[in-house]
């Protein structure tokens, strides 16, 4: 019989997008599980408001910057409460947790295996420090694709055996609580206007200053957009809005916890990132909910995106194919409906919540064991 684990996942990043989500939900998954799991975060980060809503326990350390305290506090954390594991999500926190790993180490104090989960398709640098990072200090590096994991293997020389792909996984039943009518009178749009939309923190990666432009573009002039998320670039993307005069075709829906309900009412869901995505959630939560996509080749994204097949593909930071790939979708709605049932039958057995939480339960054990 295999124990269960104790499990701490540190967070230096103060914003709020996939990742942090992925954090809090494989941490709840994991609870659910029997397993002792704690987030350890920077104060005033979101994943610290966040946390209760998922269920899981936070605990705020000094891990959003780079520097001796916090590699301190990380250690007498781990010397209080000791963990099994402990899965790091950020460069800023895993040079942070391999430092305060290393001195319990040397100190003949127990230390817990380190995880490194990359969420993005940032290279990684090759210097010494980070080769001792990721090749010594790191049991296992976890990626959200099999993309990224191979680039690691190719451009850093990693061990194949120690990186291990594992995409977020979808829980499906969260997203399918409404049909298109119902989730249409609830948020007062008209049963036949076109829709289209973005689930997306408002980085300037995520392409959304293409997708408005898109807009100015259609052939579907009735059509509307809405924006759902938040982040640093909405005041910009709000005066682009304005320049093209779209206000009135253009909606920011700001954050929303219930994303399935947006997603029933869209009629195409697009994700025109041109840089650093994994497989991401919200590409996968638009399958998961039959609905037909358009995004672009970046990262890892064509493991579950393939042209005409299971999505639409357009080149990166054009917003002239954008327009005409939503127009295609929108003008074919049988062919539409199509390709995204194939979608759906696609990822539904690959990327749910359950694989993910097995998967990375396998990865905390061997990652263990190897330490032991």
């Amino acid at each position: 019989m295999q124990l269960d684990l104790s499990i701490a996942h540190t967070e230096a990043s103060n914003g709020w997008g996939g990742q942090e989500i992925r954090t809090l939900t494989e941490a709840a998954g994991f609870i659910q599980r029997g397993h002792r799991v704690v987030v350890y975060a920077a104060p005033g980060a979101r994943i610290v408001d966040e946390a209760p809503r998922f269920g899981v326990p936070v605990v705020t350390l000094p891990v959003g910057r780079k520097r001796l305290r916090g590699a301190r506090a990380i250690a007498h954390a781990f010397i209080e409460h000791p963990v099994d594991i402990v899965n790091t999500h950020s460069s800023t926190d895993a040079w942070l947790v391999a430092l305060a790993c290393e001195w319990l180490r040397r100190t003949r104090r127990p230390a817990p295996a380190l995880v490194r989960t990359r969420h993005v398709s940032i290279a990684v640098p090759n210097d010494p420090g980070t080769r001792w990072l990721y090749r010594t200090a790191t049991a296992r590096v976890v990626t959200t694709g099999e993309g990224l994991r191979l680039q690691l293997i190719r451009d850093n020389g990693l061990d194949p055996a120690r990186v291990v792909s594992v995409p977020t996984g979808i829980d499906a039943a969260r997203l399918r609580t409404k049909s298109r009518d119902e989730a249409r009178r609830e948020l007062a749009f008209a049963d036949d206007m076109p829709l289209i939309g973005i689930v997306a923190t408002l980085r300037s990666w995520k392409g959304h200053r293409f997708l408005i432009d898109a807009m100015s573009k259609l052939r579907n002039r009735d059509a509307r957009l809405f924006i759902v998320g938040d982040g640093p670039q909405r005041a910009a993307l709000e005066a682009q809005v304005d320049r093209l005069r779209l206000r009135e075709r253009v909606i920011f829906a700001g954050q929303q916890d219930d994303i399935g309900r947006w997603l029933a009412a869209l009629d195409v869901f697009v994700l025109p990132s041109y840089a650093n995505e994994g497989v991401p959630q919200a590409l996968l939560q638009a399958m998961f909910a039959g609905i037909p996509c358009v995004t672009t080749d970046i990262g890892a994204i064509p493991e579950i995106a393939r042209e005409g097949d299971t999505a639409r593909i357009v080149r990166r930071e054009d917003s002239h194919a954008l327009a005409e790939a939503i127009d295609d979708l929108l003008d074919d709605r049988d062919g539409s409906a199509a390709m995204a049932e194939r979608a759906r039958a696609f990822v539904t057995p690959r990327y749910d919540l359950a694989t993910m939480l097995d998967r990375m339960e396998d990865v905390f054990r061997g990652a263990l064991a190897e330490r032991r």
